[in-house]
């Protein structure tokens, strides 16, 4: 079982580095709307992660911890849908990143796409809602935009 973050609070914002002398003062960075709220100070995911589709339970809290990639997943659609669409898909930036696949309470696997399988919702198969290179046997990442949290 992972690690819960410590009393399961929000991260604080960053501090702001200190202006130079006669400067105006920085802007504050902006909060990126997909990870408001859902990442404690320790980086991991405060909310449960469920199904967009169905609200089936991906990852309990505190089992995957945030980072940034960009990754290339297919778009979703129904499979006569992306069939008919041909290629396609989106860039993606934000992920929960889970180093153990025994982690997850409920994700299928596609067949190998190269040397990539895509993750999607083991009970309506709703997907790819995640991304893991065979490559490195200890990386699965599941895109924030492509998941629901409760």
């Amino acid at each position: 079982m992972a690690a819960p973050c410590a009393e399961m609070e929000p991260a604080a914002p960053p501090p702001s580095p200190p202006a130079a002398p006669g400067a105006a003062p920085a802007a504050a960075p902006a909060a990126s709307p997909g990870s408001a709220g859902l990442v404690c100070a320790q980086g991991r995911n405060l909310r449960a992660v469920v199904c967009q589709r169905c609200g089936s339970r991906v990852l309990l809290p505190g089992a995957a911890t945030f980072a940034r990639r960009e990754l290339l997943l297919p778009a979703m659609r129904k499979k006569a849908a992306a069939a008919a669409a041909g290629g396609g898909g989106d860039v993606l930036r934000e992920h929960w990143l889970v180093r153990d696949m025994f982690s997850f309470e409920n994700v299928g696997f596609t067949r190998d796409v190269g040397n990539v399988k895509f993750l999607v919702c083991a009970d309506c198969e709703a997907g790819p809602i995640g991304w893991h290179c065979l490559d490195d046997k200890d990386s699965f990442y599941v895109a924030l935009e492509r998941v629901a949290h409760e």
